[in-house]
Parts: structure tokens; sequence; C-alpha cells
């Protein structure tokens, strides 16, 4: 595959794997949001960790020009402009909470306590959260901690482009290895975090490698592939169903498999994934992300209005855990698929809005810089 061509399947993955996310963060009482699969589509941020260190060294991988700073430019209007806006929006929420504290409302924290505390918000801005055990790693738009890991790494993985090759190709392994023992230590400076992306994101670089050399002499046929493609959902399912011991390190290496096999586009499955509905949540992907939870917060905030004057229980605390409950299981599906249906919307209006663009003023500042042609005369 051409260097710059796109990985449709892939990209479609992420937009599902996305929506599995939100359906982690969604608590619905007896809905399909209870699964023991949901519940654990946390570690698809492991996928999409691999899967940024697989694309980035398609793109970037065997470069030796590397101009660094286009390259920080483009990384940093590609995840910025929608982080930023979101974490306003939250210190804006977080407002809107402190009024309704004062009206009476209980929440679980104090405004503008805790992950919401006012000190977070350079941290958040710098994008430097979850890094160490010195800030709150999952303050304010929490899944944003992903976004922090993965802005720095971009910049480790462009440093190590200094080197050759083949040098490089071991220090990618050298990093994953590294990353994957971390996250069995005990916590020190650094975060949990910071191993989870490392060696996630450095794993994902070898499996560009490993995709390159059976791009040359093994591809797979279609039958094959689509079996493959197949039996590979049906373990992921699985995986994350199950209690299994070292849960973690299975999922994330079941992901580098699973990245690689979808990269050739070869089966029924890529085929499937490659229709208009499934692209399109491909795009929406990092919106769809960044966006729930501030969507989940402000519904859970509404439905907590209105059980304090209904005098239903709209949004029971349970385990420490903020749900939604109509009294009725059907209602309570219906209400995952409304939520679902209302994030991919937000989403389709932050891509268009935020993301198209921010990486349009990126280009803009790149090109700025570029030397202009000399008039013919």
């Amino acid at each position: 595959m051409a260097q710059g061509a796109r990985f449709h399947a892939l990209d479609s993955l992420r937009g599902v794997c996305a929506l599995a996310v939100v359906l982690y963060h969604l608590h619905v009482v007896g809905s399909v949001t209870e699964l023991p699969f949901f519940q654990s589509a946390d570690l698809f941020v492991d996928f999409f960790f691999v899967l940024s260190g697989f694309v980035i060294t398609h793109a970037y991988g065997n470069r030796r020009d590397l101009d660094f700073r286009k390259f920080f430019i483009l990384r940093t209007f590609r995840l910025a402009p929608l982080h930023v806006v979101l974490l306003a929006a939250f210190i804006l929420f977080e407002f809107v909470k402190w009024a309704a504290w004062q009206k009476g409302f209980a929440f679980n924290k104090e405004p503008f306590s805790g992950m919401y505390a006012p000190s977070q918000i350079l941290p958040n801005l710098l994008l430097i959260q979850a890094w160490t055990a010195l800030t709150e790693n999952l303050s304010f738009n929490y899944p944003s901690w992903s976004i922090s890991i993965e802005y720095y790494t971009y910049l480790i993985f462009a440093a190590l482009l200094m080197f050759s090759p083949v040098r490089r190709k071991f220090m990618w392994a050298g990093v994953a290895l590294l990353g994957f023992v971390m996250l069995e230590q005990p916590p020190g400076l650094f975060s949990v975090y910071a191993y989870k992306g490392l060696s996630c994101f450095f794993a994902g670089a070898l499996c560009h490698t490993a995709f390159q050399a059976a791009s040359v002499r093994a591809r797979p046929g279609f039958v094959l592939a689509s079996v493959l493609e197949v039996c590979s959902f049906g373990l992921v399912v699985l995986v994350l169903s199950l209690p299994l011991p070292g849960k973690n390190l299975i999922a994330s290496l079941l992901f580098c498999a699973v990245v690689t096999l979808f990269a050739f586009d070869a089966g029924v499955v890529s085929k499937v994934l490659k229709e208009n509905v499934f692209a399109l949540l491909g795009r929406l992907s990092y919106s769809i992300y960044m966006t729930h939870v501030i969507i989940l917060s402000s519904l859970t905030l509404g439905a907590m209005i209105a059980q304090k004057y209904s005098g239903r229980e709209l949004a029971p605390l349970l385990a420490g855990v903020r749900y939604f409950d109509s009294g009725s299981v059907l209602i309570n599906n219906l209400i995952v698929v409304l939520v679902v249906l209302m994030v991919v919307a937000v989403s389709a209006v932050t891509y268009q809005l935020i993301e198209v663009n921010g990486q349009r003023l990126g280009r803009f500042l790149i090109n700025a810089r570029q030397p202009k042609a000399p008039a013919l005369t």
C-alpha cells in the first residue's frame, strides 16, 4: 500500500470502538451498557494507541528528511482545537454545577474541586495532565488523558526518526517492551497511562513493520482474510467479556493482531466496514470520543433536576456511579440508542466546525512560511 493511502477498515473500526467507549461511560439500568463486554470497553483506548502508532509509522516511519516544524503543527492542530474547546465547555459546566449546588442539588463532588479544580486547567491546556503523579490524570474531560499521552508520544516518535531505519525499529521495540514491563511495576513518577500509551503506540509501529513485510510476501486472500477477521472479532468480544488474568496485556496484544490484519482491507468484515455508515463513524471518531462525556454530564444534570422536581428516581446513584433509569427496561434501551444518536449528531457538528477548521488553520500556518515562487518576467 502506498505511503499516505488510507486504511478504510481501520478508520471505520476506530469509529466503532469510539462508540463502544461511549457505552462504557453511559450507565443505564438494565440496558446493554451493563453487558460485560461494554463494561470493559475502556480497553479500546489501547486499540486507539496501537492504531495511531501503526498509521503514523505508515506515513512517516521510513522518512529520513522529516520536517519537524510541519509535523509538529499538523499534530497540534489535529488534536488541540477540539480539546481546548471542550476544556472550556467543562469549565463552563462547572459554573453551571456551582449554580445548581447553590440551589441544593447534591453532586458526587463539590464543583471546582478534585479533578475539576482550577489548578488542573493549565496542565490540561498544555496536555501534560496524564503523564505524571503530579497532576490529576483524569481531570476535566477525562477521555483527553489519552490525547495528552498521544500528543507527546508523537513527538518522541519524531525524535526517534533521527536514527537510521534499522536502529529506529530497535528503539520502537525497546520503548514498547519497557512500557509493557513498567505496567506491571508499582506506580512511580510516570503514570500508568504514560506506560500504557507508550507501549501500545510503539507496538503499533512494530505492527506496521510486520504489515510491510507481509504485504510483499504473503498477502491473505479473500477467504483466508474473512475467516481471520471473523475469528479476531470473536476473540475481541470473548477477551473483553471474560474476567481473565492479565486481561489488559492480552487485549493490547490482540489489538496489535487486529490492526495488522485489518490493514489489508482484504476480508468480508473489511468489506462491510467500508460501507458509508461505518466510514462516517470513522471520520467522526475523534469527536465522538472527545464530546461524549460533556453530553453525558449535561444529560445527567438534566435527569437530576427532573428527579428533584418529579419525585421519580430518574438518576439513581448506584455504587458511587450515576445511572439513568426510566423504570422500564425497554425504554432504558431506547434511551441508550437516543443518546448514541445524539453523540453522533453533535460530533458531526464539532467535526465540521472545529476539527476541519482546526486542521485548515494548521495547513495555513505551514504554508504561510513557505517561500513564494519568483514572479515570471
